[in-house]
């Protein structure tokens, strides 16, 4: 803080700030991939946030109550009975505001018997009490109690509305608002009553009469004492109520003397715990603007963690310098920052920044450099034995092609190393690595020197300075990650698959597929009619319109108009959800629901199409970008666009998909699947005999599962039959439960029950299996693939049990899913090379989930065919043969059928 800032104190009454932030934001909406839920952990961070930023205290402290049951409790056993029973999804949340203030390096209170209010008082007392230190208190709560403490140096900060709108409560606004100074405020609330509280006041007598007799007899005391002067009905029921009035005033008084064992020095801000903080941002997923807001606002000013002896000498090379510079470098491992742009196959570079270990640094102006410069990057950048570093490597590669120049020799990408050792993160972003694991603060361009110390010889662009500064966190990130992948048994992964499939990805990415865009205009006209006819289809069966995208004019239509059955109720009223209205139509089968549900995926086709259309570049191709660090089982996703979520079963889905098409120059389109990969891989971990079989007869998976566990004949069993067994061969990689099949197969719960039970009887040793890794994940703490890719789940030793549930159906669900991500990505590795060794002109143009989309050069469909099934096949050796289907056509569609 600046050295001339009074000294200001900041109070925060935990427990009421975080319950009105539970109130405030829908739980449904803040929770993470376990089940935690966070909306009160957010709201009372956003606001902490905000009132650190817009009031810069000097100390901070927060106070929390322990239970319901204090000293007031036991005088008045009928003391705030009336609150409802806290919610288990609010009490999980406050060991986590604990360790987010805790990481913030802010100190908390509580004592046993009393109230946080009572901490808060006896703080502001002790605070108040130096009358020299000129020491300014603000007090931030929702409990209007805390106005009794207002003076001219204490102010309350009273929530208004949600987590945003602070009052600013000053003697003489409570005045102003109460008709009593805020000494007097207690005994106003002595005589009018706190609901909240469940203290009854004199029943008829409101704020302003109350206030009114405080001030004409100067104070309750006074009133109490004259008590039969006060004439009419009013004055009638004070005397009756007289005896609450006292008890009243007694437990309303704030305990201003506590033996809290702290002084107002103990909570001057401190430097705030990065990695800690880091490290519960992530694990609560929390991201996007408070994420911004925190690293912005929380650390003091000066509050930087720079690491001794990091040192930069950085230099712009000017022209004809940049080989000189590299070959000083001589076979070191470098740290490299492309500056520029890219996305959608292809970039652009700007600039471009070399680091070593030693110090040396220096900057490439692509702009400005000499074709001799140009040739000499080219050579280094492609020279497999000059080693080099990046951080998130494949888009940089992409930009670094455009501009003509290969790279090659990439030892590591610090972010995939991150992953490996960390794969439940929200975020692999080089200034929160940086943080994290170096305890450093990397500098932007324009910043002042933050992380890294720059030599005299400094560069002067503030640009050079951060890209600089960049390249060398990337190339000390991964030396201080190495250790960490090698305990997290991801070197292999990190070495054979992840690094080696940037460039495969790279080269998909690059070459992008064809796309029919008539036939996509077609179909946007096509769901953009749709849209109209089922919006007047719904409002002609209410006979009325309404915006269809509004939840609070659809609980008017549904719940009021129409007398639907309730759905889940939420701070705004009943949801209106997809979920909720599936099952409400199941209830009802109204047609209104038929034409809304209908109206809304209607909506969401005509979106997917405009999103292709908008990422159609001019060569008349789709270039999506593959993403390596999202999923923590492994599994690639795709975006701009999102090629992953396109509908594999229903129409709209094919329609969509007759869209990507082969391109010219070219014979067809051509797939291959992996069938029933999950099942295949069950069957090799788990080791049932059962199920190995059915595998090896050759025969319809599903009806071969089927009629072992119903004990029929294979030629007898129904489809009704096969359509079960279906739903429990695919629910048991994500740990389907009983209600979950009984919803998907719309049987009741019991006969669900009865058919896992009968299908665990059958196939013993995948119950077993089941069983077993979840133990074993309990103990280890991690799941590992057939690769060795870990997961780690510390939730499944919790002690809320929705946490616990989520990690043990996540412990189901890793193996299994990461291994078959582990095996595409072998697959993708092995039929590249096999192309590229083979000489065929055909390409790999996608991968989606389990599926390999290829461009077959002309006369090449059969040698194709043949390498991919084999490549394919060969990916992995289990105890079950993978099998890959083939298709071709003229589209993805065509191809898939």
């Amino acid at each position: 803080m600046p050295g001339s800032q009074r000294p200001r104190l900041l109070l925060l009454d935990g427990h009421s700030l975080a319950y009105r932030a539970f109130f405030a934001l829908p739980v449904e909406n803040f929770s993470t991939a376990t089940g935690q839920n966070t909306n009160a952990v957010y709201g009372f961070t956003s606001m902490l946030v905000n009132v650190l930023r817009d009031e810069q205290p000097t100390h901070v402290a927060v106070a929390f109550d322990v239970s319901r049951q204090t000293f007031r409790t036991e005088e008045y056993a009928e003391y705030k009975a009336k609150r409802n029973k806290t919610p288990g999804e609010f009490s999980s949340q406050l060991p986590l505001i604990e360790r987010m203030l805790t990481s913030f390096s802010i100190p908390f209170l509580k004592l046993e018997g009393y109230e946080a209010d009572d901490i808060i008082a006896t703080l502001v007392t002790q605070a108040l009490a130096d009358e020299t230190s000129g020491l300014e208190v603000l007090i931030l709560t929702g409990d209007r109690d805390s106005l009794q403490l207002v003076t001219e140096r204490s102010t309350v900060l009273y929530p208004m509305r949600g987590v945003s709108d602070l009052a600013r409560m000053t003697p003489a606004a409570v005045e102003e608002k109460y008709g009593v100074p805020p000494h007097r405020y207690p005994e106003l609330a002595a005589i009018v009553g706190e609901q909240s509280d469940n203290l009854p006041g004199v029943p008829g007598v409101g704020a302003g009469f109350a206030a009114k007799w405080i001030n004409t007899y100067d104070g309750l005391d006074n009133v109490i004492a004259q008590a039969d002067k006060i004439t009419g009905k009013k004055g009638d029921a004070f005397r009756e109520h007289l005896g609450d009035v006292i008890r009243n005033r007694r437990l309303n008084a704030l305990v201003r003397d506590l033996p809290l064992g702290v002084a107002i020095d103990d909570f001057a801000r401190t430097d705030w715990d990065r990695t800690a903080a880091l490290e519960l941002l992530d694990e609560l997923e929390i991201r996007g603007e408070l994420r911004t807001r925190i690293l912005d606002v929380v650390a003091p000013a000066e509050d930087v963690a720079v690491e001794a002896g990091v040192e930069l000498e950085g230099t712009t090379l000017a022209p004809d310098a940049v080989a000189g510079w590299l070959d000083a470098a001589g076979k070191e491992t470098v740290g490299v920052s492309v500056r520029g742009s890219w996305g959608s196959g292809t970039g652009r570079v700007t600039g471009l920044a070399l680091a070593l270990r030693d110090g040396r640094a220096a900057y490439v102006d692509v702009e400005t450099m000499s074709l001799a410069d140009d040739q000499a990057v080219a050579a280094w950048l492609g020279d497999p034995e000059r080693p080099k570093v990046l951080h998130n490597v494949k888009g940089q590669l992409l930009a670094l092609a455009a501009q003509g120049w290969p790279l090659e020799g990439v030892v590591e990408d610090s972010a995939l190393s991150a992953y490996l050792v960390a794969p439940d993160q929200r975020s692999y972003d080089l200034a929160d690595l940086s943080l994290r694991y170096l305890h450093r603060e990397l500098a932007q361009a324009g910043d002042e020197d933050q992380g890294m110390l720059f030599a005299e010889d400094e560069a002067d662009d503030g640009v050079a300075r951060s890209a600089m500064v960049q390249a060398r966190a990337a190339l000390d990130l991964s030396a201080e990650l190495a250790d960490q992948v090698e305990k997290a048994g991801g070197r292999r992964l990190l070495t054979e698959v992840e690094m080696p499939l940037v460039g495969v990805l790279a080269g998909m990415e690059q070459t992008g597929i064809a796309v029919d865009i008539e036939h996509l205009e077609g179909l946007e006209a096509h769901f953009g009619e749709e849209v109209r006819k089922e919006a007047e289809e719904a409002y002609a069966v209410i006979g009325k319109e309404i915006n269809l995208g509004s939840p609070k004019q659809l609980q008017v239509v549904l719940f009021e108009e129409l007398g639907m059955p309730k759905t889940k109720r939420t701070k705004t009223g009943y949801t209106t959800d997809a979920d909720a209205l599936q099952g409400l139509f199941k209830q009802t089968e109204h047609p209104f629901l038929l034409h809304l549900l209908r109206h809304r995926e209607v909506i969401r086709l005509r979106q997917t199409i405009e999103g292709l259309l908008k990422t159609v570049q001019p060569d008349g191709r789709i270039h999506t970008t593959f993403h390596q660090t999202i999923a923590a089982t492994g599994r690639l996703s795709s975006t701009d666009p999102n090629l992953q979520n396109i509908p594999v079963r229903t129409e709209e889905g094919r329609r969509i998909r007759e869209s990507f098409v082969v391109g010219s120059g070219y014979a067809s389109l051509m797939t291959a699947d992996y069938s029933q990969i999950e099942m295949r891989i069950m069957a090799h971990l788990s080791e049932d005999e059962q199920l190995i079989e059915a595998f090896r007869s050759g025969r319809d998976f599903h009806a071969e599962t089927a009629s072992r566990v119903f004990e029929v004949a294979p030629e007898d069993v129904t489809p009704e039959m096969r359509a079960k067994i279906k739903a429990m061969n695919y629910g048991l990689a994500y740990g389907l439960s009983a209600f979950g099949l009984s919803q998907q197969l719309g049987i009741e719960p019991r006969e669900a029950s009865a058919l896992m039970d009968d299908y665990f009887e059958t196939f013993g040793g995948i119950r077993d299996y089941l069983t077993g890794i979840v133990d074993e994940a309990r103990r280890t703490g991690f799941t590992e693939t057939i690769m060795g890719r870990r997961r780690y789940l510390p939730d499944l030793t919790s002690d809320n049990r929705m946490r616990r549930e989520a990690a043990e159906r996540m412990a189901l669900n890793a193996p299994i899913q990461g291994s078959a991500a582990d095996l595409i990505k072998v697959a993708m590795l092995r039929t590249k090379a096999a192309l590229d060794e083979a000489g065929l002109r055909s390409r790999m143009l996608l991968q989606v989930h389990d599926e390999l989309v290829f461009e077959v050069a002309e006369g090449e469909a059969e040698a194709l065919e043949a390498l991919v099934r084999a490549e394919m096949a060969g990916a992995a050796d289990l105890t079950v043969p993978l099998d890959v289907s083939v298709g071709t056509g003229r589209s993805w569609h065509e191809a898939a059928h």
